[in-house]
């Protein structure tokens, strides 16, 4: 008796989370309206609600079996959505990088470095540059909070010895009037992208126009890695190119993705789960060693907030946004000067 009733439990809640899970892929994918989808989420279930009952009522075998026949039918529709490079993309993020490695040299094509005035109102502008491997100096990690403290955006961005600096951000890669989901997220609703950018676009953006609190950590790397590290990122966005990616919200994300190009770099970074909440980043690099020493975490946190330095270059025309930001984070002072970018 003990064993029945444990199995219905266990079949019910499968069934559940299955159905769970079948509408709200139905609704974020079928290629329909609004009314058809919510229709379609309503039947399955119904589908699935038909199934438990049955199951309770002693017929579990043909109600299971035509619950699991019905689900494989949904899981092989779910296996033809593919990602696609052929949509009517946001202007942020309607091109992709394109880098050409010669020796230390690399050439990168579309970088992006827009005027923003609002999310709605910029100045789109992409641009060729030229960097070199040899001079790299610094890497630092920039989180972007909107919405408490376990949910950040991360950004990372290469410092070289002219004063340059080049921000990789993993990102959705939305269609024109789509907005950020984390639960379509895990709904092939996004493609992924990689955008690298100059700070004052990709870093500004957040902290002047979209009201975020964002914080900076000089990272310790040397050399060799730093340089290992922004050619995986190059790596990285010609995968993209060949062939795109969905984004997920949990195991493909702007933290997620940063960990699995670190790793191959610094053998045994360990999993965590801060990796996936992803606003508690800085705690991770700092129990593993990656931040500046001499510091606690809390005054690293503190000194590395950049939103009210970043909200002041607005009211001094021709700043140096990347010297200004880095104005007392801890570890950048020998390397934030130089030449403006």
């Amino acid at each position: 008796m003990f064993l029945r009733i444990t199995g219905r439990l266990a079949a019910s809640l499968a069934v559940l989370l299955s159905a769970l899970w079948a509408c709200l892929a139905l609704w974020y994918q079928l290629p329909a309206v609004p009314a058809l989808k919510v229709l379609a989420g309503v039947l399955w279930a119904g589908f699935g609600l038909a199934a438990i009952v049955l199951t309770w009522r002693g017929r579990a075998g043909r109600a299971l079996l035509s619950y699991v026949v019905g689900f494989a039918m949904l899981l092989s529709w779910w296996g033809t959505i593919l990602p696609s490079q052929d949509r009517v993309w946001a202007d942020d993020v309607a091109r992709q990088l394109v880098a050409r490695v010669d020796g230390h040299m690399v050439t990168m094509e579309n970088v992006r470095n827009f005027d923003w005035r609002s999310d709605t109102d910029y100045t789109p502008r992409w641009e060729t540059r030229r960097y070199d491997l040899d001079r790299i100096r610094s890497v630092d990690v920039a989180l972007s909070y909107w919405t408490g403290p376990a949910i950040a955006h991360t950004l990372v961005s290469f410092g070289f010895d002219d004063g340059q600096f080049l921000t990789f951000s993993i990102e959705i890669r939305k269609e024109r009037g789509e907005s950020f989901s984390s639960i379509g997220g895990f709904f092939k609703q996004f493609e992924l992208s990689l955008v690298a950018a100059d700070e004052r676009d990709v870093v500004r953006v957040r902290t002047n126009v979209r009201g975020e609190d964002v914080y900076m950590y000089r990272v310790l790397l040397p050399r060799p890695e730093m340089r290992s590290l922004f050619l995986a990122y190059v790596d990285e966005a010609a995968s993209l190119v060949r062939a795109p990616s969905f984004y997920n919200t949990l195991t493909a994300n702007c933290t997620t993705i940063v960990y699995a190009l670190a790793k191959h770099i610094v053998p045994g970074l360990p999993m965590d789960w801060r990796l996936l909440a992803s606003g508690y980043l800085p705690d991770y690099l700092y129990d593993v060693g990656g931040l500046t020493p001499g510091y606690s975490l809390e005054a690293l946190r503190a000194d590395g907030r950049i939103t009210d330095r970043a909200i002041a270059t607005d009211k001094t025309p021709g700043a140096n946004f990347s010297q200004a930001i880095r104005q007392g984070i801890p570890g950048t002072a020998a390397s934030s000067t130089g030449a403006a970018q």
